[in-house]
């Protein structure tokens, strides 16, 4: 009887346990998909309502990502060096890279980024409830 009782209780814990890493990179791929795409019923699908961002620009909520979102022509993204870590069962935290290429508002924007996103739990599904980048700076070439 306690073997039945701790194969239940673990295979409990495993379907409640935090998506593997490739999952979460899944996600993370289908959110910056739907901005690239324009597409806010999809972008809504895996980013929370109450989503808030930091950027160079500025700070960010749902309403003002919506609004970005138009003003990017987002040619190509790629997603590199991706690590996700749970905090709890129903947080993660991701970081990686994303290279960019396309303009924002009319200006170039192209380039690798350091990315970080903080994915809940909610309502039976992952959504995004916090994310930031910040654009990788070039070293200067000497002059010579």
């Amino acid at each position: 009887m306690i073997y039945t009782m701790t194969a239940l209780f673990a295979t409990i814990a495993v379907s409640i346990a935090a998506p593997d890493k490739d999952a979460m990179m899944a996600k993370e791929k289908a959110a910056w998909q739907a901005f690239k795409d324009k597409n806010a019923a999809d972008f809504k699908k895996v980013v929370a309502a109450d989503f808030l961002g930091v950027y160079a620009e500025g700070i960010s909520d749902m309403k003002k990502e919506l609004d970005d979102m138009q003003k990017w022509d987002m040619k190509s993204f790629a997603i590199s060096d991706y690590n996700a870590v749970a905090s709890g069962a129903d947080t993660m935290v991701s970081t990686y890279k994303v290279t960019v290429e396309g303009t924002y508002d009319g200006k170039d924007a192209s380039g690798t980024y350091n990315a970080g996103s903080v994915w809940k739990m909610k309502k039976g599904a992952w959504q995004a409830i916090f994310h930031t980048n910040v654009k990788v700076e070039t070293a200067a070439k000497p002059a010579g």
